[in-house]
C-alpha cells in the first residue's frame, strides 16, 4: 500500500463496501458551504479560470492572516491576538498548486540536496528520487520524535530539509524552541526549510503552526491543502506560503497555466471562512482524539498507540503482524493502514485514522473481535 485511501483496489473495484480507515480524512465531510455553492462553479465552468487567481489568493491570504482569530476564537481561553498577524502574508507570497503533493513535488525539484527526516511522508522521497536529489535520511528517536540534535550536525550537507508539522504517519508536532536553532542557521547559510501543515488545522492550537515564523524567516516555505481538514481530496486544491520570492518565481515557472478549476476556487472561497465547520471540526478531534487514544491502547496486540497531533493514530503491534491484520480487517469491511512501507517502520507497525464516535467504537470492536478469533 503506497497511500492511505486506496478504496479502489480492495472495495469499489470489487463492489464492496469498506469502511476506510487508512485515509486521514475529517469525518464531518464537504462542508456545507461549499455544497450550497456549487452552482457558482458550475456558472464559470464555461469561462477561463484568472491565470494570474487574483481573488483565490485573497482567499488564501485572508485565511492566513485571519487564522489566529479563525482558530482561536472557539477557544475557552483564547490567546491574545497579535495585530500584526494580519499583516503576515499578500498575495505574491502565496503559489496555488493542484494538490499539495504538485506543491511538494515542485519545491523538492528546486533542490541538489535534501534531508528527508524518517518515517515521513513517503513522497517526500519519491519526488527527491525523481528529481535526481542527493537524500541525507535522520532517524527519529524512539519515541517517535524530531532528534533535533542530528538535524542539525547534518545541516551542513544539504541545500534543503522538508519536515512534517504534524508529521504522517505519527501525529508529532514541532517543538519551537529546539526547532529554532535549525532555522536560524539555514536563514543564515541559505538554506531552504519546507514544512509540510497539510494536517495542522487538526492539531487544535493554530499556535503550534510555523506560518507566523515566515516574517522573520525567508528560507521557510509553508504547504497547506484543503484535502484532510475540509475533507475535500477530490477538489486537489494545495498552495505554498513563502517570502523567498526567488522560489515562489521558480515554481510558478514550472507549472502549466490554469492549474486550479473552478470547483476549487469556489471552495477556497467559502470553506476557509465557515466558523460553524471549523468549530465543530476543532471540538471533534479534540475529544475524539483523546477517547480514541485510549481505547485503542486496550487492545491486547496493540504493543504501543503514540501519543498524536493529527487525525490518526500510529501503532506498533505485537504477536501480529500488519499484512495478517490488514487482510482479516478487510474481511471485515475494514481498511486499516499498513505502515511497512514507511522508511524506519516495519511490518509491526499500523496507521488508523480517528472518526466519529460510532465508526470508531466499529474498529474498536472489530479488531477485539479478530484477536478473540485469532487467539
Amino acid at each position: 500500500m503506497k497511500h492511505g485511501g486506496d478504496i479502489y483496489t480492495d472495495g469499489i473495484l470489487k463492489g464492496k463496501e469498506l469502511i476506510d480507515f487508512s485515509s486521514n480524512i475529517n469525518p464531518l465531510g464537504v462542508p456545507k458551504s461549499f455544497t450550497d455553492n456549487i452552482q457558482e462553479a458550475i456558472d464559470n465552468l464555461n469561462k477561463y479560470p484568472d491565470i494570474k487567481y487574483r481573488r483565490l489568493k485573497g482567499y488564501i491570504a485572508e485565511y492566513i492572516n485571519n487564522g489566529k482569530i479563525l482558530f482561536e476564537k472557539f477557544k475557552k481561553e483564547p490567546q491574545f491576538i497579535k495585530d500584526d498577524y494580519a499583516k503576515l502574508v499578500d498575495q505574491k507570497h502565496i503559489v496555488l498548486g493542484n494538490g499539495a503533493a504538485e506543491i511538494i513535488d515542485l519545491v523538492i525539484s528546486t533542490l541538489k540536496k535534501v534531508m528527508i527526516i524518517t518515517p515521513s511522508f513517503g513522497e517526500y522521497e519519491e519526488n527527491a528520487k525523481k528529481h535526481g536529489c542527493e537524500i541525507v535520511y535522520i532517524n527519529s528517536t524512539e519515541n517517535m520524535d524530531y532528534d533535533y540534535k542530528e538535524i542539525f550536525n547534518n545541516l551542513n550537507k544539504v541545500d534543503g530539509i522538508i519536515v512534517a508539522n504534524p508529521n504522517n504517519p505519527d501525529g508529532r508536532i514541532l517543538k519551537e524552541e529546539e526547532f529554532k536553532p535549525i532555522l536560524d542557521y539555514c536563514e543564515e547559510n541559505n538554506k531552504l526549510v519546507i514544512i509540510d501543515e497539510a494536517f495542522i488545522e487538526f492539531v487544535g492550537d493554530i499556535n503550534k503552526s510555523l506560518v507566523d515564523k515566515i516574517k522573520k524567516y525567508e528560507c521557510l516555505f509553508i504547504i497547506r491543502a484543503l484535502t484532510k481538514f475540509y475533507a475535500m481530496p477530490g477538489i486537489r486544491f494545495g498552495f505554498g506560503i513563502s517570502k523567498n520570492q526567488k522560489i515562489i518565481e521558480k515554481i510558478k515557472g514550472m507549472q502549466n497555466p490554469w492549474n486550479i478549476n473552478a470547483f476549487a476556487e469556489v471552495a477556497a472561497k467559502y470553506v476557509l471562512k465557515d466558523e460553524n465547520y471549523i468549530n465543530r471540526s476543532i471540538n471533534w478531534i479534540i475529544k475524539e482524539r483523546e477517547i480514541f487514544l485510549e481505547e485503542i491502547r486496550k487492545i491486547e496486540f496493540i504493543e504501543k498507540a503514540y501519543d498524536t497531533h493529527g487525525n490518526f493514530i500510529l501503532c506498533k503491534l505485537k504477536s501480529i503482524d500488519c499484512e495478517l491484520l490488514y487482510n482479516l480487517c478487510l474481511k471485515e469491511g475494514i481498511i486499516i493502514r499498513k505502515c511497512d512501507n514507511y522508511k524506519g517502520l516495519d511490518k509491526s507497525f499500523i496507521r488508523v485514522a480517528i472518526k466519529d464516535r460510532c465508526t470508531n467504537k466499529i474498529l474498536i470492536n472489530k479488531l477485539n473481535k479478530l484477536w478473540r478469533d485469532f487467539k
